[in-house]
């Protein structure tokens, strides 16, 4: 306990902060509890009048500093009381915008910040929602923002303070440019709040901010209010990761982990644990971890739910859900489980019962009452909504999520769970990022409910607990800028500042900023490869000949034999393709590869005309679902035939079991016989390759005795030579690189007409100016050439969604489109792209995404009035069916870009009508409740 004369002196502190910072004793007083001490160095900083950039740990009350500058702006203000003391002129009214990257985040804060001031000092401004956006605190999606800074827009006028939530979304390569447009387009009389997770170059980032905002204080913080706990679960057994905190520091893994984890590994290789059986034998020892069911049965017996299980896979997260419900388990109360219902019921009403059918919201339903459910952006947003307002309230005790959950609204939790530490991120399968597991694992630990929180990754013999101690030890990432000029970007700024000061403002960007600093390492690296590649051509020198010459022939030859590898693949799929348009209902067929390998009946042959088909089958273990071209590494052939009951119902497991014993009764070997799949070919050699080949052989260097070890010498200086262009490319292409892009953008929209020859914005350039999208150019085009002229409601909405949908995964085939106007009207599009996309090569300047034809069909059918069902049905999808969370989010977008068409001065007046028929066509149904939600 302190002694009175520290009391004293503490209290005399404490009284000298209050004088010296009056708004912040005020505001700490209506906050109810103590402010942390990089909470009050922030404020502090801010109150004295300097912009702050602010890094701490999810979870660490970093938003505190973002409501303190909403304080600052109503503070005084003149329906409000001032004190004695500054009793004589009242401040000017001044307006505080808090932004943020989503929606949802939005919503949020907008309804925390109401609860504070009330409703007639808050508003909200998002892409659906516009609520008192005169207030003087107004709550926006950080793209709101910037629309109004171009446009120059009134509601700026008093504007004194931005929060910038979530700041380090200016990583994002789709999004992030947005964030440094507002940081550098925004007044100066500003200032400027920035709230960022814990990056490792904090003070990289605010020399930028200082350089475009001025004054900036920078405080960083890695303290977690809550404690974490990393742990292991190896099998049935759970291991802390760290045997304390200075071994956490040190990166020391628990020793007990290490032995008991290599003694694990030890015995797999040496075939113990292996389970006997057809699996077992020459193919070698697999791992069985824990079940699903059993990680979160035994975190529920450890008192560690709620809890977080992250599955880099959606089809996962549903499977997983399944599995713990197959297993019986339960979670919650007879209580608990009447007030899910009850939540549930209120919130889906809108929604008719044979959506809900289609949506499979009783299975979702039993696993809410169990306490379980699924997070992912495949889901209605509705049925995320609902999962996210239980969890938070403590009634859905366990939610198996992708990534995604991590980057959405305030979803805490006791416990984290990792599967894996690899993740798809859509082109292949990758390791976690130290940033990312900081990310994820930042979730664990309730702020004034938990003492501390936990991390367990499930431990597989891929997994090295070594690695997940520098994952959990490196606290921080670095923040790198994803920053370039787009044609609207370009329009918008030549309009406000003029060509020159324009490309001034890019080269002052945190991109341009970055690139500068780096282009010194990446020329001391060009100079080490460029020495290294002088020695290993010195090791594949030949004594028998030019040892170059003869390499050069090798990869000629390897290259000719892809080539003629991707042309067999290319024979292959149309043959598959061509064979599955002969399916009838009721052939019995084998799938050679994929996970739904053997026998199947078909249910239907799907050959409407959406794109290569795609027939509905049920296999032989009862799965009913579309099998895809991709599935077939041969012809499908027609094994037998049985009869499908006319009405039959391939969602009921009684009717798929009783026809997948029928299918059994076949009497069908289900593999053929023959493993693998691939079909071999017997084709005449290829003459170019044989050419080559008879050239290798007569070369010197073909009979050298130690050519083996030259070549390997040889392909090692090709690849460093390749990765030295590379660098090389980079190196030039840094500096002022950004200006230059700008040059090329100005010169191809001043050839097209939207930027006059002495610079000034034409009134097609307004009008791309107004054009916020991705292909943004390509829209504009499609509107002065009068590409949507003559549609109808629904065939504009089905043209434009190819310029703003994109799949999830590259499909090969091209999909179909509604016969008629749309096609015409794609086809055109297609045309403009091309031209624009030969231009932009011309000026070597990134190329405009190529449109994606996948949306058209369900967009189509669904502003035509047709079932949801339906609707998903008709997705050009992989895996089969749409899911309902894409259908709505790209839905969403399309309406979006069809709202911007009716708005356009480009547009004619009868393409802006039929634009907002289209809107009110699509916004209905599971659209019209998402809005609503």
């Amino acid at each position: 306990m302190s002694s009175p004369a520290e009391r004293y002196a503490a209290a005399r502190r404490k009284a000298a902060q209050a004088a010296q910072f009056p708004a912040l004793d005020e505001f700490a007083l209506e906050l109810g509890f103590d402010l942390d001490d990089f909470q009050r160095e922030a404020c502090q900083s801010l109150e004295r009048g300097s912009g702050v950039l602010v890094c701490a740990p999810t979870g660490a009350g970093k938003t505190v500093v973002g409501e303190f500058a909403v304080h600052l702006a109503l503070r005084g203000r003149p329906d409000d009381p001032v004190p004695a003391a500054d009793a004589t002129t009242p401040p000017a009214r001044r307006k505080c915008f808090y932004t943020t990257p989503i929606k949802a985040l939005s919503n949020q804060k907008y309804h925390d910040l109401v609860a504070r001031y009330g409703a007639e000092q808050v508003g909200l401004l998002t892409g659906d929602n516009a609520i008192n956006g005169d207030a003087p605190v107004v709550v926006m999606t950080t793209e709101v923002l910037r629309n109004m800074l171009y446009a120059g827009s009134s509601t700026l006028q008093g504007l004194a303070y931005v929060v910038m939530d979530e700041v380090h979304y200016l990583a994002d390569r789709f999004r992030g440019g947005v964030w440094e447009e507002v940081i550098i387009h925004l007044p100066a009389s500003v200032t400027l709040v920035s709230l960022s997770a814990t990056v490792s170059n904090a003070e990289e980032f605010a020399d930028w901010l200082v350089t475009v905002r001025g004054e900036t204080a920078v405080v960083v913080s890695e303290h977690r209010p809550v404690p974490l706990w990393q742990h292991m679960l190896v099998g049935k057994r759970m291991f802390d990761l760290f045997h304390d905190a200075d071994a956490a520091r040190k990166h020391d893994v628990h020793p007990e982990l290490l032995r008991y984890t290599r003694e694990t590994a030890r015995r797999l290789e040496l075939g113990e644990g292996r389970s006997a059986g057809p699996g077992a034998g020459r193919r070698g020892p697999r791992w069985r971890g824990p079940s699903r069911p059993d990680i979160v049965d035994r975190l529920d017996r450890e008192g560690l739910l709620p809890a977080i299980l992250f599955i880099f896979s959606r089809a996962g997260c549903a499977a997983a859900v399944q599995q713990c419900l197959a297993a019986g388990l339960r979670l919650t109360s007879a209580e608990e489980r009447a007030e899910i219902r009850r939540v549930v019921e209120s919130r889906v009403t809108a929604i008719p019962g044979e959506d809900l059918t289609v949506l499979g919201y009783w299975e979702w339903l039993d696993g809410l009452e169990r306490g379980l459910a699924a997070h992912h952006a495949g889901m209605l947003p509705v049925f995320k909504e609902i999962v996210e307002e239980l969890f938070v309230r403590g009634l859905v005790k366990a939610v198996f999520a992708t990534e995604t959950l991590a980057l959405g609204i305030n979803m805490p939790a006791r416990c984290v769970v990792l599967e894996r530490l690899v993740k798809y991120n859509g082109e292949a399968h990758v390791d976690l990022t130290p940033g990312e597991y900081t990310q994820l694992t930042g979730r664990a630990g309730r702020r004034g409910i938990d003492v501390e929180g936990h991390a367990v990754v499930v431990w597989s013999p891929e997994t090295d607990p070594r690695q997940v101690a520098g994952l959990a030890s490196t606290r921080t990432y670095p923040l790198r800028s994803s920053f370039r000029p787009s044609y609207n970007m370009a329009v918008n700024l030549v309009g406000t500042v003029g060509a020159e000061p324009a490309r001034a403002l890019l080269e002052s960007s945190f991109a341009q900023f970055q690139a500068d600093r780096s282009v010194v390492g990446l020329a001391r690296q060009v100079q080490r490869n460029t020495e290294t590649i002088e020695a290993y051509g010195a090791e594949a020198a030949c004594h028998h000949g030019d040892f170059d010459e003869y390499f050069a022939l090798r990869v000629a030859i390897a290259d000719r034999e892809k080539a003629i590898a991707r042309q067999g693949q290319t024979q292959r799929k149309a043959a598959a393709v061509a064979s599955l348009e002969r399916l009838r209902v009721g052939d019995v067929i084998r799938v050679p590869s994929g996970r739904r390998a053997g026998l199947a009946v078909v249910l239907d042959p799907a050959t409407g005309g959406f794109g290569e088909p795609r027939p509905l089958v049920l296999t032989q273990d009862r799965w009913a679902g579309r099998v895809s071209p991709g599935d077939f590494t041969t012809p499908a052939e027609v094994l037998a035939r049985i009869r499908v009951p006319k009405h039959f119902n391939h969602r009921s497991p009684g009717a798929r079991r009783d026809l997948a014993a029928e299918v059994s009764g076949t009497g069908l070997d289900r593999h053929g016989g023959r493993r693998g799949g691939r079909s071999r070919q017997v084709t005449g050699e290829d003459h170019q390759i044989t050419q080559l080949r008879t050239e290798l052989r007569h070369h010197p260097c073909h009979a050298c005795p130690e050519r083996e070890e030259h070549a390997r010498w040889a392909e090692r200086r090709r690849r460093l030579e390749r990765d030295t262009e590379e660098l090389r490319e980079r190196v030039s292409g840094r500096t002022g690189s950004l200006a230059r892009t700008f040059d090329r953008i100005v010169a191809l929209l001043t050839e097209r007409g939207y930027l006059a020859r002495d610079g000034a914005v034409t009134d097609a350039g307004r009008m791309l100016g107004r054009i916020w999208t991705e292909a943004d150019l390509l829209v504009a085009e499609c509107l002065r050439q009068g590409v949507w002229n003559g549609l109808s409601p629904a065939e504009l909405a089905a043209a434009v969604s190819v310029v703003v949908f994109e799949a999830r995964r590259d499909v090969d085939e091209r999909a179909s489109l509604p016969r008629g106007p749309v096609a015409d009207a794609v086809d055109e599009t297609l045309k403009l792209w091309g031209e624009i996309e030969a231009d932009e090569a011309a000026r070597g300047l990134t190329a405009t995404r190529e449109p994606d034809l996948g949306f058209a069909w369900p967009v189509y059918r669904w502003a035509r009035g047709e079932a949801l069902a339906k609707v998903l049905g008709s997705g050009h999808e992989i895996d089969g069916e749409m899911p309902a969370g894409d259908f709505v989010r790209w839905a969403r977008q399309v309406v979006d870009l069809l709202g911007q068409i009716a708005d356009s001065g480009g547009a004619t007046t009868e393409l802006r009508s039929t634009a907002r028929q289209a809107i009110a066509a699509v916004n209905r149904g599971v659209l019209a409740y998402h809005t609503s939600a």
